[in-house]
């Protein structure tokens, strides 16, 4: 523990309890459905933005593939993927899993941005090996949620 007046990088106090990773395929969720957060309306307790159909059809023509819908196959692989990346690097995972979007709750001993990219790779690993991903292309969105849990209450999803 940290006396008064000096920073302590690892005390109690700093370390989360977890992390809430969430990830979605490619292309399911665009700026213009209801409900979406920007980079410009991101301020904690203020509205989502509302449904915007030119803006949707906007981010769609941006599309480089089409949306990517997981089938049972792609979602096997992912949960495999999933269970094993926690399992080898001792990660405590508690699962919330649904088609879309994707939520994991965790445990580690490392940055948020480590476990999203390693869960990510590896789910697109496990999918090839099935023979139920051939795109040269990820089939998942450029970054992802990583949220800090700070109290085990927060780790508890409903």
């Amino acid at each position: 523990m940290a006396s008064a007046g000096t920073y302590d990088e690892y005390s109690d106090e700093r370390i989360p309890f977890g992390y809430l990773i969430t990830f979605r395929s490619y292309g399911t969720w665009l700026h213009g459905v209801g409900g979406s957060v920007d980079r410009f309306h991101n301020i904690y307790g203020t509205p989502k933005l509302p449904a915007d159909e030119k803006r949707k059809q906007y981010n769609q023509r941006l599309l480089k593939q089409p949306p990517v819908k997981l089938s049972a196959a792609q979602c096997a692989a992912i949960l495999a993927a999933i269970t094993e990346t926690c399992e080898i690097r001792k990660w405590n995972c508690g699962l919330q899993y649904s088609i879309q979007p994707r939520s994991f709750g965790h445990s580690a001993n490392c940055k948020p941005r480590r476990i999203l990219s390693a869960l990510k790779a590896n789910a697109t690993r496990k999918m090839r090996e099935a023979g139920c991903w051939n795109s040269e292309r990820s089939p998942w969105v450029f970054r992802g949620s990583k949220r800090y849990l700070w109290t085990e209450r927060t780790w508890t999803m409903p």
